[in-house]
């Protein structure tokens, strides 16, 4: 390989294991604000809806998307993805936001533009990037590719064009769901704490913050369970519960696509104990496990991959999900704060490149400013306490290991070294947009109000204590209670990590991931602070200039579908291994199937399964590929002859009712003139006793 092939392999292959850690119906009237101010008078709540959709994207050989490891391809879906909306409206003004909460790694800009530009089709100007919050749960199990920027897009080839129009059709669909389903209502807020679902993975540089900050957070941890209980009359109809963990109970060993702990959590709540099926598409009870300054924050006890509280880490996903949903449910019983005034949002776009930033917000008191982005290379390291490291690079690195960094061949100017500094320079990623956009400079900086609390969207991973410094200046600058600010991570667009400046200098795995430098947070509380402002004056806010859409300079190393091709002597959907005649409840029932590629059709609010059962002489759906209990793994058999199979398993809870059941799969097979065929499997029948 020619030298400059080389250097631009080794660049992609940093860059990558660093990064990732990556028409409808008629709208219903809107009511007027003079109506709403007359509906007020009768009623002083809002107005509230919710909707969910699925957002599961391209289900096998698409790289997935968290820990940049080139080997984690999708393999078939443990349970789907989902994105949970809530609108809410103030019935005085007309006022109204959305608050969508999706089981995805992140909300890259990308995302965010596409929605925006839907939401602009559908409603004209009644849902904007102003009042419309999207965040991520941080799953680090699904399929990504779906960033304008090449950093994120690296381990996985590139864009990956099906995953993309899946998650932005699902997040616009559970947009207008929630829009359909506005009717008056309450909202309620409680706080609790949780303490074992959490741990510091990053102790050594939460230590070096001042003992007032340390204060905060007495286990290193932040504990704070703050749930909205979302009620229409008198019915409960949806719960957001904010808790800050890394949705990183699943390793990156794993190939099948899962919302993780926090997609556990909701999934229990709606499936489990309100009695949602997702397949039935009818309103229904909507429960939201957001995170919010999660960047320390990690699940796994055991302070490494797949390790606490078991050492299974589907075992541990339902633990850490189940502890997560028992204390929301409990804090929603007692939610008795009535949450009550105005709604409102304001956004602005802000250069994070080139911030100067006031002594009023440095630790020293001096001006400071931020720097072009830089990956450090303590961030090649990983985080060891939840994914991969590459040899030679340690957390920790505050000067470059010469031979390696020199091996990339990428030239940090001094000037930038000494801005970043002590970040072991690696990647200059903010001077390499005139080749393409590599990591964003330009990011969405939101609050949104709902009555007396409000939400801090930020685009990246903030730790405990930089989100905490960010809430203490918003809610200075608000003239609020710190309890009614709540930072929510992960928000409207992606830049990875936030430190504070103190955390930056350890250069550990979170401070060599924050890329605008050592004043990277103190920018954020200034720029939040004039967002804050705005806000409680009731002032306009020039907006600033958006970043440029980038969807057409988007590029794909993904071969697609060319063919499916059953074996001899066989038919598509055909058993491979059938069911066995019968089996006792805690087995576990597995058929293989003759199959197509899933990218065929994403089956996005389908299935790719069934699991049925025999009532009064017909068959009716009891799990489907989004339940806990179900797993639908694809298998390439031969790839040149286009052969794959389709295992289905089904882990027979111990509440099973007797009877009598049978698998069904649906898939779809492609032929090699490109016509796409749906078919059906079905195993023998078979009894669950």
């Amino acid at each position: 390989m020619p030298p400059t092939r080389t250097r631009r392999r080794r660049l992609s292959l940093a860059l990558a294991a660093t990064l990732g850690a990556v028409s409808l119906g008629a709208v219903p009237a809107t009511p007027s604000a003079s109506a709403g101010t007359a509906a007020a008078a009768a009623d002083p709540g809002y107005l509230v809806g919710r909707g969910i959709s699925d957002v599961t994207g391209e289900a096998a050989e698409t790289g997935m998307m968290g820990y940049s490891s080139f080997d984690q391809k999708t393999s078939g879906i443990h349970q789907r993805q989902r994105s949970r909306a809530f609108v809410v409206v103030d019935r005085a003004t007309g006022k109204r936001v959305v608050y969508v909460n999706a089981d995805l790694a992140m909300i890259f800009q990308s995302v965010q533009q596409g929605v925006a530009a839907r939401l602009r089709e559908r409603f004209g100007g009644l849902y904007t990037e102003e009042n419309v919050l999207l965040s991520a749960t941080h799953t680090h199990s699904g399929p990504g590719g779906y960033s304008h920027h090449l950093a994120y897009n690296l381990s996985v080839l590139g864009f990956q064009s099906g995953t993309y129009r899946a998650i932005v059709d699902g997040i616009v669909e559970s947009v207008v769901k929630a829009h359909q389903d506005v009717r008056p209502g309450t909202i309620t807020l409680g706080t609790g704490t949780l303490t074992n679902a959490s741990v510091n993975r990053s102790r050594t540089s939460f230590d070096r913050n001042p003992a007032a900050d340390r204060a905060a957070f007495p286990g290193a941890i932040d504990p704070a369970m703050t749930v909205l209980r979302l009620r229409q009359g008198a019915e409960d109809v949806g719960a957001i519960s904010w808790f800050a963990t890394h949705n990183t109970s699943i390793t990156n060993k794993n190939t099948l696509i899962s919302p993780d702990n926090k997609g556990y959590a909701a999934y229990a709540w709606e499936h489990d104990h309100e009695g949602v099926r997702y397949l039935e598409d009818k309103p229904g009870f909507v429960s939201a496990f957001p995170n919010t300054n999660a960047g320390d924050m990690s699940p796994n006890l055991n302070l490494k991959p797949g390790s606490g509280p078991t050492e299974d880490e589907f075992e541990n996903t339902r633990i850490i999900g189940g502890r997560q949903l028992a204390k929301a449910r409990e804090v929603f019983q007692d939610a008795d704060t009535a949450i009550t005034g105005s709604v409102d949002s304001r956004l602005v776009y802000v250069d994070m490149e080139n911030v100067t930033v006031g002594g009023a917000y440095t630790p020293d008191g001096r001006e400071h400013r931020t720097c072009p982005a830089v990956v450090g290379a303590s961030t090649l390291a990983g985080s060891v306490e939840d994914g991969p490291a590459i040899p030679g690079f340690t957390e920790g690195m505050r000067t470059p290991i010469a031979h390696i960094v020199d091996a990339l061949k990428v030239d940090v100017p001094d000037w930038l070294a000494t801005c970043q500094y002590p970040k072991a320079g690696l990647v200059p990623t903010g001077l390499l947009d005139h080749v393409h956009p590599v990591t964003p400079r330009i990011l969405p900086l939101q609050i949104v109000k709902i009555g007396q609390f409000h939400l801090v969207a930020g685009p990246g991973e903030f730790t405990i204590t930089a989100g905490l410094r960010v809430r203490r200046t918003v809610a200075q600058q608000l003239g609020v209670p710190l309890e009614h600010v709540l930072l929510q991570g992960y928000a409207n667009a992606y830049s990875q990590y936030v430190t504070t400046p103190e955390e930056y200098d350890a250069q550990q795995y979170e401070g060599g991931s924050t890329l605008y430098g050592r004043y990277t947070l103190p920018a954020y509380q200034q720029e939040y602070a004039r967002v804050a402002a705005s806000l409680r004056q009731g002032t306009p806010l020039e907006r600033g200039t958006a970043p440029p859409d980038e969807s057409a300079r988007q590029f794909s190393l993904q071969t697609g579908v060319v063919y499916d091709n059953p074996p001899a002597f066989t038919s598509f959907g055909q058993v491979l291994t059938e069911a066995a005649a019968s089996y006792q409840r805690g087995g576990t029932a597995t058929v293989d199937f003759v199959t197509g590629h899933p990218k065929n059709n994403l089956r996005r609010g389908g299935t790719f399964l069934e699991v049925q059962r025999l009532v009064d002489g017909r068959w009716v759906r009891m799990l489907d590929d989004g339940d806990w209990q179900t797993k639908y793994r694809w298998t390439r058999i031969n790839g040149l002859t286009g052969t794959s199979k389709a295992t289905i398993t089904w882990d027979i809870g111990a509440d099973t009712p007797p009877g009598t059941y049978r698998i069904v799969h649906f898939g779809d097979a492609r032929s090699l003139l490109g016509t796409i065929t749906p078919f059906t499997g079905t195993s023998r029948t078979f009894t669950v006793s």
